[in-house]
C-alpha cells in the first residue's frame, strides 16, 4: 500500500524549510532559551492551533499528545504548555513577520490577475481594530477603559493577498501607518477618507505612486479644467482642481475630482485622484474595489484565531497574528495551484476536518469534493472562490 502524508504535513511542506532556516540564521539564532522546543516546532504548534480552531495552549498540548505517533512522522513531538507560552512571549515575533513576507512572495507569483486591464499594480490600504481587555493587555491601552490593536493592511488585488501588514496599538493614526508604505513606482493605491492628508498625497505623488480616495466635505479648491461628464455611466463631473487655503501648500500639485452617482443606491460620491489617463468611470470602479479589504478583515476575524489570544504579552499577540496570516497564505497557495472554486472559508473548514487524514491534498480539494461539501462554511463575495 502506497504511503501517503497527512494533510497537515502537506500544508507544512508549502513552507520552504531552507527559507525558514535561512531567515532564522540571518538574525534569530541566538534566541534559543527553550531548547526542548525549536522555532519550527513553535511555528507548527501555533499553525495547528489556527487550522484546528484551538483556543488555548493547554488544548494544543493535549492535541499534540493525542497525535504523538502522527507527529513523530512529521519530525515533531509533544509540546508542554509552559514551554510554548515561554517561546511565544520571549522569541521575537519579527521572525514570523519575515516568514510572512517570504510566503507572500511565493503566493504572489501564482496569484490570478486583478479584474482591471491596466498594467499598474492595484492595492487597497485600510486598518481594522481588534478589541482587547485592558486589564489583561495593559500595553495596548486605547481609551480610558479600553484596549486594542490595529492591523494596518495593504491588500494586493492580484489574488487579494495581504502584501503588507503593520500591527500597532489602536491609538496609532491610520495616516501614520500609511506613510510607511514602500510601493513600486506606478502602483495605484485605494484609500478611504480617513487617509485624506495633503502631506500624504504629496509623498505618494513624489514617489510616483497613484492614489484614489474619497473627498471630504468642506475641502476648499478651485477648478482649473472641466472634463466631459458621462451621465449614462453615472459620471456627473470630471474636473482638474487645485486646493486653496492655509494647508494647500502641502499639496502643490493638481488633482482630479470625479463626481459619480451610484445607479443602485442613488448616492453621490466625489473621488480625488492623481490618475488622469483612465476613464472617470474606471476611477469609480477602482474605489468600489476597495471593499475587498473590508471583506479581508471580515474573513480573518471570522475564520482565524486573532480575536482571542493564547498569551497576554505584546510579543505573544504579535506571534499569533503573524502565524494566522501565514496560515491564510498557505491556504491561498493551495487554492492557486489547485484552481478549485471553493471559497477560503470552505477550504479551511475541509482542512479542519481532515488534518490527520492520509490523503492527497489536491484530491481533497477536487471540484467534485467541493460539490459534495458545498454547504461547508459561508462563501464570501471576497473573491476567495
Amino acid at each position: 500500500m502506497a504511503h501517503r502524508n497527512t494533510v497537515f504535513r502537506q500544508l507544512l511542506q508549502v513552507v520552504d524549510r531552507h527559507v525558514f532556516n535561512r531567515v532564522e540564521r540571518a538574525g534569530y539564532q541566538s534566541e534559543r532559551k527553550c531548547r526542548s522546543l525549536n522555532r519550527w516546532q513553535q511555528f507548527t504548534a501555533m499553525m495547528f492551533a489556527q487550522l484546528a480552531g484551538i483556543s488555548s495552549l493547554r488544548d494544543i498540548a493535549q492535541q499534540f499528545e493525542g497525535h504523538a505517533k502522527r507527529l513523530y512522522h512529521l519530525g515533531l513531538r509533544a509540546v508542554k504548555r509552559s514551554t510554548l507560552a515561554d517561546a511565544n512571549a520571549e522569541r521575537p515575533a519579527a521572525f514570523f513577520e519575515a516568514i510572512f513576507q517570504e510566503q507572500y512572495a511565493r503566493c504572489a507569483a501564482l496569484a490570478p490577475r486583478k479584474k482591471f486591464h491596466f498594467q499598474n499594480k492595484l492595492y487597497s490600504f485600510d486598518s481594522s481594530v481588534i478589541d482587547l481587555c485592558l486589564s489583561m493587555f495593559p500595553w495596548a491601552k486605547f481609551r480610558r477603559t479600553k484596549g486594542g490593536i490595529k492591523l494596518h493592511t495593504l491588500l494586493d488585488h492580484d489574488g487579494y493577498l495581504p502584501a503588507f501588514v503593520h500591527i500597532t496599538t489602536a491609538k496609532v493614526a491610520d495616516v501614520t501607518a500609511a506613510r510607511l508604505l514602500k510601493l513600486p513606482a506606478g502602483s495605484i493605491i485605494v484609500m478611504d477618507r480617513g487617509y485624506v492628508d495633503f502631506s500624504l498625497f504629496s509623498q505618494l505623488h513624489g514617489e510616483d505612486i497613484l492614489f484614489v480616495t474619497r473627498m471630504k466635505k468642506g475641502m476648499r479648491y478651485r477648478v482649473i479644467n472641466r472634463g466631459v461628464a458621462n451621465r449614462a455611466q453615472g459620471v456627473r463631473s470630471d474636473q482638474t482642481i487645485e486646493f486653496t487655503g492655509t494647508k494647500a501648500k502641502n499639496c502643490p500639485m493638481s488633482l482630479r475630482r470625479v463626481g459619480y452617482r451610484d445607479a443602485e443606491t442613488g448616492k453621490h460620491y466625489f473621488f480625488l485622484t492623481n490618475v488622469f489617463d483612465l476613464p472617470a468611470k474606471m476611477i469609480a470602479d477602482i474605489y468600489k474595489e476597495r471593499w475587498q479589504v473590508e471583506l479581508f478583515f471580515k474573513w480573518i476575524k471570522q475564520n482565524l484565531k486573532i480575536k482571542s489570544f493564547l498569551g497576554t504579552s505584546q510579543n505573544a499577540v504579535m506571534t499569533q497574528i503573524w502565524v494566522a496570516l501565514i496560515t491564510m497564505l498557505l491556504i491561498a497557495y493551495y487554492k492557486f495551484i489547485t484552481k478549485v472554486s471553493m471559497s477560503y472559508s470552505q477550504i479551511l473548514k475541509l482542512l479542519r476536518l481532515n488534518l490527520f487524514v492520509r490523503k492527497n491534498l489536491k484530491d481533497l480539494l477536487e471540484p467534485e469534493i467541493y460539490t459534495q461539501n458545498a454547504q461547508i462554511g459561508t462563501q464570501l463575495s471576497f473573491n476567495f472562490r
